[in-house]
């Protein structure tokens, strides 16, 4: 009942961040994987006595002083004390519950350093051709709060820089809480370069709603450190507005909203009407909105313009398995997209896992992600018949 509980509390109670619901969700699953292995060897104890069971009672025709002999175990001098099969196979099953969760624990940590490289392709058939073969990259949620030394971070900037981008985008949430968090790493997230610019929204956690302030206008300064933070990265943060991206006579438009959440927990600060202002003309509106549940509720039914949206937030609750053809993780639960690429009739959407962690100090299976988009002037030709 108590496993129970904790599910239905990570799905449904207002909690203050996906960290505290995945740190929930995490709890569920370690123990529920647990009591798989354990149970397992339960069951087979189980097992081997109902067979027990069912060879006795094919043998009516033997006295029950036979039976007696024939299963009481001959005692043998030994230097060895014996330990019944019933006994040997549940603290079997617990090692076999146990060994699991001491290794998903041993390589939690190093998960969270473990950056890995998507390549994505996005196929947009009005693409200007200007702009056909354009890299972009992404990494999110970044929550510089959760580090502890500036090497750990840097490597993931260093392997971004190393892809050569000709834009960079970052989808929010630099800190867990307070702008101070992220001051200190400066010099890392500075060198995030590309030659048509860095753009920047914020997240969820960048507002200073977490947690208790001395007064409002303690908040309102944190709010407005925030603001400077990303200009002293050199980072173009976009709030509800657009701007047009151009290359040798041809644009493309990149619009930029608050956060905007579907569930209640969530602030819904974002303005799509301010966004696409004045961007009928654009060919191309790629949209950076932090949290992909806008994108179901808000962008498909109200605004088809939007041909691209890049999101992150999920982390994919740093807990699951991803690999080429198969992706799993207890947050599809809550998200219906939550990492990877998804596409509704002509308009898409990335969900980045994020480069940061909250929560819980690891990543088990879901790894953080720097990802690289190549922009294909062309219908994608995996919808051709």
């Amino acid at each position: 009942m108590f496993l129970i509980g904790t599910l239905i509390v990570s799905i449904y109670v207002k909690m203050s961040g996906v960290g505290v619901r995945g740190a929930l969700l995490l709890f569920f699953f370690l123990v529920l994987i647990f009591k798989v292995f354990y149970i397992l060897f339960i069951a087979i104890d189980d097992l081997r006595r109902f067979f027990i069971y069912l060879i006795r009672k094919t043998k009516r025709t033997e006295t029950p002083a036979t039976i007696q002999a024939e299963t009481t175990p001959v005692q043998e001098e030994t230097t060895f004390k014996s330990i019944p099969r019933s006994e040997f196979l549940m603290k079997a099953g617990i090692l076999a519950g146990v060994v699991p969760m001491y290794l998903i624990k041993h390589n939690m940590s190093k998960g969270c350093y473990d950056y890995q490289v998507e390549h994505v392709t996005l196929y947009l058939p009005n693409l200007p051709k200007k702009f056909d073969g354009m890299r972009i990259g992404q990494i999110s949620d970044i929550h510089s709060g959760s580090f502890h030394s500036k090497w750990q971070m840097r490597a993931g900037i260093e392997l971004l820089q190393r892809q050569k981008t000709d834009i960079t985008f970052f989808t929010g949430d630099l800190v867990n809480g307070q702008t101070r968090e992220v001051k200190y790493y400066y010099d890392v997230f500075e060198k995030v370069r590309a030659p048509l610019g860095v753009y920047s929204i914020l997240g969820n956690h960048d507002y200073g709603d977490y947690g208790k302030w001395p007064t409002p206008a303690d908040k309102i300064k944190n709010h407005k450190d925030m603001l400077q933070a990303h200009k002293d990265l050199g980072w173009d943060l976009l709030i509800d507005e657009h701007r047009r991206i151009k290359v040798d006579g041809e644009e493309i438009g990149l619009l930029g909203i608050g956060n905007w959440g579907e569930m209640s927990r969530f602030p819904k600060y974002g303005r799509m009407d301010l966004a696409t202002k004045n961007t009928d003309d654009l060919p191309v509106k790629l949209l950076l909105s932090h949290d992909p549940s806008h994108w179901r509720a808000q962008v498909l039914p109200q605004y088809p313009q939007i041909d691209v949206m890049f999101s992150g937030h999920t982390h994919g609750m740093q807990f699951g398995v991803r690999i080429p053809d198969f992706q799993w993780s207890p947050i599809e639960y809550v998200y219906s997209e939550w990492a990877g690429l998804y596409r509704e009739a002509h308009q898409q959407i990335y969900v980045n896992v994020g480069y940061g962690f909250l929560g819980y100090p690891g990543r088990i299976g879901i790894l953080p992600e720097i990802t690289i988009f190549t922009l294909k002037a062309a219908a994608d030709p995996s919808l051709k018949a």
